[in-house]
């Protein structure tokens, strides 16, 4: 049966349309799913009972099970949620002075293999339906009681891997009739496939485009993400050019320090090189020891020197604010660990 949630307004009107239904009963119900956050049909007491009927027969509405909450001491929450068809996905919501935050996964899985990343280890099963990435967001703010204001799609899988949900999720997330998150609140990161980021340049979506870079030479970023051996740098920020040309948006590099890997100041020159006249800016992560990872976190001494030569020498950059650490919130941990259990 088709879920509910996998369509956006405009495809919900023809949905309703084929029902022989008018068009104007899709708002109704995008009312009642993302604003009244209902349940079950039998809910949406201003639908007759024959097109409640009817949405019964042809229509699921997916619902999340919380399997795991835990909850750090900085307010971070760390969210397990067990799907329909028994696969488990995380969501992270992280407090901010500007609003809370959603961290989403787009896949169940992930195929990239990025040596760093939680997910990796994790077999991909399938992507994740616009639906089911929506469902993260409502489900949190139903457990917090609470108003989600930033979405970022740097959980488990490749969003840009899962192109066509993610992009539709996007449209649902931003409805002013729905959850009304703003384009500009929603960020998505990707490894690096070129294609897509060209694609996404084309949209015209105010949306934020992310960068997993995490190194300017191909050598060291090939042996940190096997991405870069389909789509080397070269390609790469090409592609990310383009994007800044078509779209006058900025966009964020993130490059996670390993200790003697990639955090000394030949490579932030090679950076400082290769990002130089861009539109861009550089948000520096200190890397999460993964189990039987191959990397460890550089120092903060460390972080703190190779943002200042950035900055230094005309590259914005930050380092990203930690949260969230008691409780291994970087996404993937979670997930691993109800999997080695089972």
């Amino acid at each position: 049966m088709k879920n509910i949630k996998d369509y956006n307004i405009d495809e919900l009107k023809e949905e309703l349309k084929a029902l022989g239904e008018k068009s104007f009963r899709a708002e109704q119900i995008f009312k009642w799913l993302y604003v009244d956050k209902v349940k079950s049909f039998d809910e949406m007491t201003n639908l007759s009972m024959d097109l409640r009927e009817k949405l019964k027969q042809n229509y699921d509405i997916c619902n999340f099970e919380i399997i795991k909450k835990l909850e750090s001491v900085d307010g971070t929450k760390k969210y397990l949620f067990g799907l329909s068809d028994g696969n488990a996905i995380e969501s992270v919501l992280m407090e901010y002075h500007f609003g809370k935050s959603v961290c989403v996964s787009s896949q169940i899985g992930c195929k990239m293999g990025c040596k760093f990343c939680a997910s990796t280890g994790i077999p991909f099963i399938r992507n994740l339906s616009s639906g089911e990435i929506v469902e993260q967001i409502l489900a949190i703010e139903q457990d917090t009681n609470s108003k989600i204001s930033n979405v970022v799609f740097m959980g488990i899988g490749e969003p840009f891997d899962n192109y066509d949900n993610v992009i539709n999720a996007i449209k649902i997330l931003n409805n002013p009739k729905g959850l009304n998150i703003g384009a500009r609140h929603i960020s998505i990161s990707t490894s690096g496939i070129v294609p897509k980021i060209y694609q996404f340049a084309d949209e015209n979506i105010q949306s934020t485009l992310s960068i997993s870079l995490h190194s300017a030479n191909n050598k060291t970023r090939s042996s940190m993400m096997p991405i870069n051996n389909t789509y080397n740098i070269e390609e790469l920020i090409q592609a990310c050019k383009y994007y800044i040309e078509k779209t006058n948006k900025r966009i964020s590099f993130e490059y996670a320090l390993a200790k003697d890997n990639n955090d000394n100041l030949k490579d932030a020159d090679e950076l400082i090189k290769l990002l130089k006249g861009m539109l861009c800016h550089v948000n520096l992560i200190p890397i999460n020891k993964i189990e039987n990872g191959a990397y460890t976190k550089s120092s903060l001494e460390n972080i703190i020197k190779f943002r200042d030569y950035l900055n230094n020498h005309g590259i914005v950059a930050t380092i990203r604010r930690e949260l969230g650490s008691d409780i291994n919130a970087a996404c993937g941990q979670l997930r691993r660990q109800n999997i080695n259990s089972e």
